[in-house]
Formats: structure tokens, sequence, C-alpha cells
């Protein structure tokens, strides 16, 4: 196996034994997950409009009323009174959002007999090649070739599947689609087709999948449930699925989508099966192909299966070509999940096998969502960052009414979790993440990461109501507090994610005032707010009221031990290991905190994370992840590639999915994007160049990276030091580019690419 393809393919030498083994596809909307199987083929299928129930309006009335009493409570340090009048007066009514489910399996029976395994064929080989977005399982059994190629189009909106027997033997197959027994009713639609479908309940949307097989050697017809194929060499299946959600149907909906399917699958089918590939590659690598990470090996290329490399690392063997099929992966799930015009990649992207997932498989906004779109920017992957902004617009509405009905408040909120519907009101009945209202807060901070990457003003013009409406409702719900002789405008209540504090008399509590976390946030929000007025010329009172309101927060601050502050006050912690690390929100994702600029308060940070890990911190797939690019951030390339090496053991699934556990896909985004930050990071005052390389990585290079400022960069790196970088600018500019200790102002020309000569 070649270096190229052990970067750029995941392969198995035995079929998907669990759900964590089966290989991901999808087009951004339809996802599936293969498991290659030898008798029966199980594509486990899902479609990202596919939640239980319809919207709903769970602001709850008595909040507003109770809000004063709450406040005073916390003040007086009565924090377990408090938090009993939070649950009552702030959970959501009901407590709990829309839950993201399964559309359920697509079953392909071979026939081979009873019991046939893994140990009765000869070459068996599963894999999953990240450069085309084809999954492929290939095995002999009695003298006969059996191949399946898979992969979901998006250019066509279908997964295609060709499935050839060459040699004695010949097909004869059993296709069933099932969604866990749940369904109103399935239908045979042709001679060829089966319609499977029904309603997701409590005012939901409407469902239907359809398969559509192919062959032109054997014979097909409907019996039941299934499609049959008899005496085939070659069969060709088309399947797709729709919901009303993106489907109109004023009446007639059950033919309505029949209709759109049935045209979908028709289309497809009269197209070569050459062509269906050529077109779905095509589309896929105009995403994947737009930049590129090599990292160079003294090593020969693993000849093991992907799965095994993975436990080899557990023993301390350097594998980079592993790290960067991790990379690829990552990018290539980011395709997978997040389109635009798709909903955005949710707590597990697009795959989800449960009908009742773990915490409903939605949108966690208190990092998770977030951390799924820190590589969209760095990796060129801006349009696949655009549906999560069409979510915001859609949650901007719901966050005016539980803004008004909770808290009395202007502007827009949102609290840690959000779903299909936008819903904004919180979520659970849980003292240490549901009453905290910074979710529709930090989400706009991505507005302006995009603009920074792009340049995109007319975009920046679309999103800046929605920041500005979420700065707005700060300015009415924040409240004064002195610390220290020295009154501040503050949050209250809030938590910080998802921790829990220990009073001095041993009270145990959460929710407080003027969290480290808020004001953070609060900062980036305001300061890009005020940024974005001015560039797009629309500055007045309620900007100027909102740069007030940025000079009055508390600023990030060092306890006596000289770690960050998590609380307003030096508090002791109920998990000193915890998972989030939400007071160095500052370092990563933001830029307050930087070695160069701040580097107070980066020691600070290091220590906070030293402290963290001492105590067991990074037991999750996206906490390590998290970890990942605040060692980054903090120019430790040692720290930052150990900690990746970690994820990889300790918190990836056999598919590399990552763990939390269980599946989470925040992981796998955040780590690749800590990657990136290893190896460029940039904000609006500099780029940095190789700030966190690590000597596992000796060369290198990183071709068409982008940075902010609207450019793409080439950089090549050998033996630990820099030997080349190139800058192309989408406008003409001066930047600044940091390597080391030199610095170098340079004059960019626009679409021009300019080699950075370094002085010193």
């Amino acid at each position: 196996m070649d270096n190229i393809h052990s970067c750029s393919t995941l392969w198995y030498d035995k079929p998907a034994s669990d759900w964590n083994e089966a290989l991901a596809l999808g087009n951004g909307r339809l996802g599936g997950m293969v498991f290659g199987g030898i008798c029966c083929e199980q594509i486990q299928v899902n479609e990202e409009s596919v939640w239980y129930g319809g919207p709903m309006d769970r602001n709850n009335p008595s909040a507003r009323e109770k809000l004063p009493v709450i406040r005073e409570l916390i003040k007086a340090g009565q924090i377990h009174e408090a938090e009993r009048l939070c649950k009552q007066a702030l959970g959501g009514t009901p407590s709990g959002m829309r839950i993201y489910q399964t559309l359920g399996d697509l079953m392909i029976d071979y026939d081979l007999g009873e019991d046939v395994t893994v140990g009765d064929v000869l070459e068996y080989k599963r894999e999953l090649s990240l450069e085309r977005a084809v999954s492929r399982t290939h095995f002999w059994f009695k003298d006969t070739a059996y191949d399946r190629e898979i992969f979901m189009s998006a250019p066509d909106d279908v997964c295609v599947m060709h499935l050839t027997a060459s040699g004695r033997e010949r097909m004869n197959l059993e296709i069933m689609q099932s969604r866990h027994h749940i369904y109103e009713y399935s239908e045979a639609v042709s001679d060829d087709s089966i319609m499977l479908g029904g309603n997701l309940g409590r005012d939901g949307v409407d469902y239907a999948m359809m398969c559509k097989a192919v062959s032109p050697d054997g014979k097909i017809e409907v019996i039941g449930e299934s499609i049959t194929v008899y005496d085939a060499r070659e069969v060709f299946l088309y399947w797709s699925a729709a919901t009303t959600f993106r489907v109109q149907a004023a009446e007639g909906i059950k033919d309505t989508l029949r209709q759109v399917l049935v045209e979908k699958l028709e289309k497809a089918a009269s197209e070569r099966y050459e062509t269906l590939l050529a077109r779905h590659v095509a589309d896929y690598r105009s995403y994947y192909d737009r930049m590129s990470l090599t990292l160079e090996s003294d090593c020969e290329p693993e000849q093991k299966p992907t799965d095994q490399c993975l436990e080899a690392l557990s023993q301390g063997r350097v594998n980079t070509d592993l790290e960067q099929l991790y990379f690829n992966f990552g990018r290539y799930l980011m395709i997978s999940s997040s389109r635009p015009g798709t909903l955005p990649a949710a707590l597990q992207g697009l795959w989800n096998k449960d009908m009742e997932a773990p915490w409903d498989a939605k949108y966690t906004i208190n990092i998770n969502t977030e951390m799924n779109y820190w590589l969209a920017e760095p990796c060129d992957l801006g349009d696949c960052h655009l549906p999560l902004f069409d979510l915001l617009e859609r949650m901007l509405p719901n966050g005016r009414r539980t803004a008004q009905v909770m808290y009395g408040c202007r502007g827009f909120v949102a609290h840690h979790n959000t779903d299909l519907w936008g819903d904004t009101a919180p979520q659970d009945l849980w003292i240490p993440g549901s009453f905290w209202v910074m979710g529709g807060a930090w989400l706009c901070t991505h507005i302006w990461t995009h603009y920074q990457y792009t340049g995109d003003t007319e975009f920046l013009r679309r999103m800046f109501p929605v920041m500005r409406e979420a700065a707005q409702f700060f300015l009415d719900f924040c409240i004064e507090h002195e610390i220290d002789g020295v009154t501040y405008l503050c949050t209250c209540p809030s938590v910080s994610p998802e921790n829990m504090f220990v009073l001095p008399n041993g009270e145990q509590g959460a929710n407080s005032i003027g969290v480290t976390m808020d004001n953070q946030i609060l900062r980036d929000l305001f300061t890009q707010c005020n940024q974005a007025a001015r560039i797009l010329g629309v500055e007045d009172a309620l900007d100027r009221q909102i740069a007030d309101a940025c000079g009055r927060l508390i600023p990030t601050r060092t306890g006596r031990d000289g770690r960050i502050l998590e609380w307003c006050e030096q508090y002791g912690e109920k998990e000193p290991g915890h998972r989030h690390i939400s007071h160095l929100y500052g370092l990563h994702p933001s830029d307050q905190i930087t070695k160069d600029g701040t580097p107070e308060l980066a020691a600070a940070a290091e220590r906070t994370l030293q402290k963290r890990l001492a105590c067991g911190g990074g037991h999750t797939g996206w906490s390590r992840a998290w970890i990942i690019n605040h060692y980054a951030k903090l120019w430790d390339g040692e720290k930052a590639h150990e900690n990746l090496w970690q994820l990889l053991i300790k918190s990836t699934l056999p598919n590399l999915f990552d763990n939390h556990p269980p599946f989470q896909i925040d992981g796998n985004f955040g780590a690749a994007a800590g990657m990136i930050e290893m190896l460029v990071q940039s904000n609006a005052d500099r780029v940095v160049l190789l700030p966190a390389l690590p000597s596992a990585w000796k060369s290198g290079r990183l071709m068409g990276v982008r940075v902010c400022g609207n450019a793409r960069m080439n950089i090549v790196w050998r033996d630990g030091r820099l030997e080349h970088a190139q800058v192309c600018s989408g406008c003409e500019t001066l930047r600044k580019f940091v390597y080391r200790d030199v610095c170098v102002e340079m004059h960019l020309i626009k679409d021009c690419w300019t080699e950075i000569v370094w002085e010193g």
C-alpha cells in the first residue's frame, strides 16, 4: 500500500461487527453507514430532517416574574434555593426539545447460505476512499468475486449502489427497507421499486424513502415489502428519501413525496453508472481538493487495516500516515454532513442509528456545535459553514420570543441546545447546563469568523442583524455587580458549562454571577458587532451602547494559584478534571489570550490546563480535541501532539469516529482543526507560521490553507524548519507574518501569489 493510499483510505479485513465499525457516507442531506456484510449488506440510513415532532413554544411564563427573586438569592449566596427556583421558573415547558432519529436500514440479502463468515471467503476487504467518497466491499466465495461500490451523490441526491458477481455463481438478492417497525405504509411503486413512509408525530414532518433496482441480466419483481432479484451478475440499486420539511405539499402528501422520489430515482437510473460516479466524484473533489496536508515520514507505510493501526498506537509506534488519514477524515465528514442548503452538522453529524439517541443527537450549543465548525474556514470549506447561519436565522424569531417572554428583554437569546425548528428555550432541568443564556451569542461569533476568512461584506450585511440582536439582549439582561470596588456588567444567573463549584461552607452549586466564559463570549460579540457596524457604515446609538457595555465586562482574571478563574470568585471545583474548559474560551476559539500578546494570561492558561489534565481531564473525545487546540495556541507542539496521540488511542472508534463515549462528531472536527492550529494561526493582526510544530512532524507541507484576511497559503517545512511560504490574498492589503522571533510585513496584491521573504 502506497503512502497516498494509506493517508486517504480507511480499510478493513472483516465486516463491521457493529455500528462503530461501519463506514460513513453522506451527501450533506442523506447519510448511510455501510457494514460490508457477506451474506447480508446493511446500510443504516439517515435523512437530515427526520426529527420527531414539530415546533413548540416551550417558554416558561413564570420566568420573568421569578428572575429577580433568583438573582437576589444568588447574590445572597443561597445557591440551593436559587437553583430550585430555576428548575421551576426557568425550565422549558415541556422541558425537552425535539429529537433527531434514524430513518432506518436498507438490507440486501445475498442468499449465500447459512452462517457464512469472513473465514469462509477469500480476499475480503472493505474500504472507504476519502478522495472519492466511495465505499467498496470485495470478497471471493465459491469461485465467484463479489463486489459492491456505494456512494451518496450530492448532484443527483441519491445513494447509488453497484453490485457484481464475477465467476461461477450469480446473485439472488432480497432488498428491504425498514424503520424499526415504526412506519405507516410500504408499497410497490412499480415492478422494480418500493416505498416506505409515514409521519413523525406531534405535528412532525411526513417522510418517505424509496429503493429502485435495475439489472441488465437478471429478473426483478416486488414481493410484499421487498424487491427480489434473480440470477443476476450485475445489479444497480438507487435509493433516496424525502420529507415535508423540504418538500411542500398542500394536499396529497404521500403522492407528492412519491412523485419527488420517483423522479430522482428514474433520472438516476436513466444515466450510465460511470456518468453518475464521475459526476459524484467531481462534485465531492471540488471541496476535498481545495487544500491538503502532507506529513512526511521516514517509515514505510503501514500495511495493516485501519483498526489495527489504531491498536498499534498504544504500543508507542509513530504513525504520521494515520494522523494524516484522521485529518482527511475530518474534512471528509464536514463535506459529507454540511453542504450549502442542508442542515448543519449536529451532535453526531448526519449519522444516528437510534430512535432515541444520546442527548437526542441534536445541536448542543455550549461547545459541541461550535467545535463542529472550527475546521471549516481554515480548510477552505467556508461554504460548508453556511448551514449553521441558516439555522441561526431560523432561531432568530424564536429567540426574540424567549427573550421577551422569559426575561422581559429586547433582542434574541438561545440556551445550551437547539433543534430542527430553532428552539431557543432551556433544554432539560439540569442545573449545570440548562440555565445558560450564551448559546446564541457564541454561535453569532461564527458570523464574524466567516467574514474574517472570506471578506464577504454581503454575508456580513445579511447576518449583522442577528449579531446585533444577540448583543442587544445582554444590554437588557446583564446586571451591575461590584467586585473589589469596581462595578461591572454581569450575566446572572449563568453557569460555566457544565461544571459545578464548591462554596467555602461546602455547599455545591452551578449558577452564579459574571462567569468567566460569559464575559469572554460577550467581549467577542460586542467587539465584533462594533467592527461590523463600522464596516457596513450603520453605526447608531445602539452600537455605542454595545461599545460602552464591552468596556464594563469583568476582565479575565487569575486566582491565588495562578490559574484562570472560572467564576467571578475563587471557588473550589467539584470536578477539577472536568471535560469542559469553558474559562479558556479566551485562549481558544477566541484570541483574547495569546502567547505573544498576553503572555501572563497565556502562562495562567497553561497552568489551568496542567491542573485539568493532572485531575483526569481530557477523558472525552471532544474535550481532548479542545485541549489540542489550547496547546496549539500556547505554541506547545509536543503537548498538542501528545494529546492528539491520546485522542487516537483512547477516544477513537475503529471506524475513526470520535468516542465521547458514545460517538460524537465534534472530536473529529475539533482535532482536525487543532492540527491546522499547530501549523498556522491567524487573526486580524498577524499570521503565525508553524507555531506548534511537533518533532514527530519533521517535514511536510500544508497547501491551500486559508487564513484570516481573505487569503490562502502554501507552507513547506523540512527538518523542523520553515523552508518556504507563499500567500495569495483576495484583496490588496498589508499583512504581518510571524515565524519564530521574526515578523515581516508584506504588501499583498489581489489574487497574486507572493513568496514571503524573511529578514533577520
